[in-house]
């Protein structure tokens, strides 16, 4: 719903279906020029995929699927990997463009370990999962351009300040010093492969 809010009227040039319902008379009325303005020719669709809403369908609950999520990350999101082919298939479907996962990664409760490495099999997990499933969403056609992990450092989050660690490099706020995580080496066999050791 929060996203045809914003795309429809982008990809498609009109207010998605349920708009009229939900705002009624208070939903402004765009003229034919506004429209033009507003839908102008774009090269593909970008989103950020962390987590998934399931909403039980009674006309479709045969071909729903069914949720399966990992357990909260430390900024309390659930994941379902199969959110990034389910919606990269909806997008596509919805506005036949190519898609580009512009976000997608995992805050854990990362430090560093006496060994002087930082472990996070989690995040590598995580990764692991979300990055089939785009292959999946590949190989049945949809034309996925890219994915972008957030992120390569651990950062100020603009909702939870320095409390979630999403970075593939760790960061000692402090000192500033950085230290490449397990995922960040993992990540990086990933792309000298091109995907193919997953």
């Amino acid at each position: 719903m929060s996203n045809t809010w914003w795309a429809d009227p982008v990809f498609l040039g009109r207010y998605p279906a349920w708009a009229k319902e939900k705002f009624g008379d208070i939903l402004y009325p765009m003229s034919d020029a506004e429209w033009a303005l507003v839908s102008q020719p774009l090269d593909f669709y970008a989103y950020n995929c962390y987590q998934a809403r399931w909403t039980w369908c009674p006309t479709r609950q045969n071909t729903t699927p069914t949720p399966t999520r990992q357990p909260p990350d430390r900024c309390r999101l659930e994941h379902h990997p199969k959110v990034l082919y389910y919606a990269s298939k909806f997008w596509f479907e919805r506005y036949h463009l190519p898609i580009l996962i512009t976000e997608s990664g995992y805050s854990g409760l990362d430090f560093v370990m006496l060994d002087g490495k930082v472990h996070d099999p989690q995040r590598i997990d995580f990764l692991h999962r979300y990055l089939l499933e785009m292959a999946h969403a590949i190989d049945d056609g949809i034309p996925v351009i890219g994915y972008s992990v957030w992120s390569l450092f651990d950062n100020f989050e603009w909702a939870a300040g320095y409390n979630c660690r999403y970075g593939l490099i760790y960061v000692d706020y402090p000192t500033l010093k950085r230290t490449v995580k397990d995922s960040g080496w993992w990540y990086r066999d990933v792309i000298a492969s091109n995907g193919e050791n997953l």
